[in-house]
């Protein structure tokens, strides 16, 4: 069987994660670390979370060299799914909605994936501005929100440094531009409607790895 070597953090639980897939999992990748997971022996690397501000981010030249020494590159839901957009035409697989986003022209900043974490359980602090875009347009189509409250909500959002992107934070931020009436709801909405859209690409970032190493879960 092959060797996969996933690095995750906030975006997927380590529990969830190893029902869908037994591999070695390490934090999220800084500069070097897919070298690492090369020289260590990976066949396939999964790159969901990488670190961005706070550290140097996971170079390029270091997947591609990981590429062309035959290892397979996935990424997806974060700092995995920035860099597939990057190199997708140099032979790194993206997965997910938010590699698709990128890839695509509709994401462009590093920005949008960014979140401040716990750095011993990796738990999010803060909610990513690619999260808030997808749970803004789901209260607008269940008819939580209109369109203006919608707009306002993210232009709160992408005003905020990202540490400070809490939905809290938001719905207060848009009180002097919103109904608020229409902000309460949707304060009420999201604790249960939220869309965690970097979570739903890691997991399918995870099963494709299976699929690719003929893996299986590991045991509970």
């Amino acid at each position: 069987m092959q060797s996969a070597v996933v690095f995750l953090g906030p975006s997927l639980d380590r529990r969830a994660a190893l029902a869908i897939l037994g591999a070695d999992y390490r934090p999220p990748a800084a500069r070097g670390d897919i070298t690492r997971a090369v020289s260590d022996g990976a066949s396939v690397i999964g790159l969901i979370d990488g670190v961005f501000f706070q550290e140097s981010s996971v170079g390029h030249r270091e997947i591609l060299a990981a590429l062309k020494s035959g290892v397979r590159v996935i990424g997806a839901s974060s700092m995995g799914a920035l860099r597939a957009a990057e190199l997708h035409t140099l032979g790194m697989e993206g997965v997910g909605e938010v590699y698709r986003m990128y890839r695509d022209g509709i994401l462009v900043s590093d920005d949008e994936v960014a979140l401040a974490f716990d750095p011993e359980s990796f738990i999010a602090l803060s909610e990513p501005l690619v999260n808030i875009r997808a749970t803004i347009a789901r209260a607008e189509e269940e008819g939580v929100i209109d369109p203006l409250t919608g707009e306002n909500l993210f232009k709160a959002a992408s005003s905020l440094y990202y540490p400070d992107r809490t939905y809290p934070r938001l719905v207060r931020e848009a009180k002097e531009s919103a109904d608020p009436e229409t902000l309460a709801r949707f304060a009420r909405w999201v604790e249960k409607g939220a869309v965690d859209l970097k979570r739903m690409d890691a997991i399918l970032a995870l099963a494709r790895i299976r699929e690719i190493v003929g893996g299986s879960a590991s045991p509970s």
